[in-house]
């Protein structure tokens, strides 16, 4: 393919996954609180509310590595289309399991409709297989930056998904899977139908004429990454700016909720830590591609840890400190994740790529969890501000590995 009719594909695909993933952000968005209130429903108890979200975690951490190996089999577009596809099915079995009252199901349903959340992960690294190293990160940012429109618009069609499916005589809390459902049907048509020719197949065609023929095992990939510092290095920042996230991001509603905060105050502070997520990717794609993968990823790590200790500090009652601190949160988030996705993807063989953004992804997913997780139990046991502080802690380790690689060009 020549280099100008190559370009122009580029843009093609980028535009692609773009729309594939406002589709795939406003189907899963929606579905994060209904699932949570949806298991309450069923158990009637609040205590066992977070398990959907817990199950969707798990279900795109499983769900990395087989795309990955779906990757190098058959492309992009296979992976793409069948965790898309999962996702179609889980959404249906959770408006089965919820409208019998089957905890089972639903959260079955909870964990497959994760798979497409892996699918949307692994659509940033698809942006990057055919661009060149002046304009990788500001082409993956341009994919993240389409989960914006999702993450704003998919919780607010909550109430009429709800009214559509009370008009069946089901529970108004599986609207939303209803929604997702259709969406990611819509992102599976229009993965099929325009993404082609496949990016990660014609870029392995680039390499050196003709298709490779050797598919690497996700053990050799780690084998690989542990011979690459700058590999390990950008797997590291992805993850631990992951975990930095979402431990601080998950408790911090239950933190102010502590305090008779108002739903809508919390609900107001969490839009704004999303905006920081993703409302400003394109800019830091432009910034990694003009600065470096390493200073961007640092630039993160300063704004991460600013986050925690602002939002460590705040007055529990201050929603306005709190919202500042998880904006930054989101902010040193996104620059992690865009320069470290890059980094990693610039730094492997092409072969390589598809088995260690898979490692990647799933190290990501089993962090966010992780921190999740830990983050209930040190603020059970000691404070938010604990929490904060410990995660500050995290964040400056990987500060101090970062300047290891000062000196490495990275683009």
């Amino acid at each position: 393919m020549k280099k100008y009719s190559l370009e122009l594909h580029q843009r093609r695909i980028v535009r692609v996954l773009g729309i594939a993933q406002v589709l795939n952000g406003v189907g899963v968005a929606g579905t994060v609180a209904a699932g949570s209130l949806l298991v309450a429903s069923i158990t009637k108890s609040e205590g066992l509310s977070g398990l959907a979200q817990t199950t969707s975690v798990l279900g795109a951490a499983v769900m990395a590595l087989p795309l990955a190996r779906l990757t190098q089999n058959g492309g992009r577009r296979l992976a793409l289309t069948v965790g898309y596809s999962v996702g179609v099915i889980g959404a249906i079995l959770a408006i089965f399991g919820g409208a019998q009252g089957i905890l089972f199901f639903m959260l079955l349903g909870a964990f497959m409709v994760g798979a497409a959340s892996a699918s949307g992960y692994q659509a940033r690294f698809a942006a990057i297989d055919l661009a060149t190293p002046e304009n990788r990160s500001k082409n993956l940012s341009f994919v993240v930056w389409g989960s914006t429109i999702g993450a704003v618009t998919g919780p607010n069609l909550m109430e009429p998904s709800g009214k559509f499916a009370e008009i069946f005589g089901l529970p108004k809390l599986v609207g939303p899977y209803f929604i997702a459902a259709t969406t990611l049907f819509f992102a599976v048509v229009v993965i099929q139908l325009f993404l082609k020719p496949d990016p990660y197949l014609t870029a392995n065609k680039t390499e050196d004429g003709q298709s490779q023929k050797k598919r690497e095992t996700t053990r050799a990939a780690l084998a690989h990454i542990r011979e690459y510092p700058v590999a390990l290095f950008a797997i590291a920042s992805v993850a631990i700016g992951h975990l930095a996230m979402v431990s601080i991001m998950v408790m911090t509603p239950v933190h102010m909720a502590h305090f008779d905060v108002t739903l809508r105050i919390i609900g107001f502070v969490i839009s704004v830590h999303v905006l920081g997520m993703y409302a400003f990717s394109p800019i830091v794609g432009s910034i990694s591609d003009k600065i470096g993968r390493i200073k961007t990823i640092q630039i993160g790590i300063l704004i991460l840890i600013a986050s925690a200790l602002i939002s460590g500090l705040a007055p529990h009652h201050d929603s306005f400190t709190l919202g500042i601190g998880l904006f930054l949160l989101g902010l040193g988030w996104s620059f992690t994740l865009i320069a470290g996705s890059t980094l990693l993807s610039e730094t492997v063989s092409i072969d390589m790529r598809p088995s260690t953004q898979g490692a990647s992804d799933l190290v990501m997913n089993l962090m966010g969890a992780g921190g999740a997780a830990v983050g209930g139990v040190i603020i059970g046991l000691f404070s938010y501000a604990a929490l904060c502080y410990a995660t500050a802690l995290v964040v400056i380790a990987l500060g101090i590995w970062s300047f290891k690689f000062n000196k490495i060009k990275t683009i």
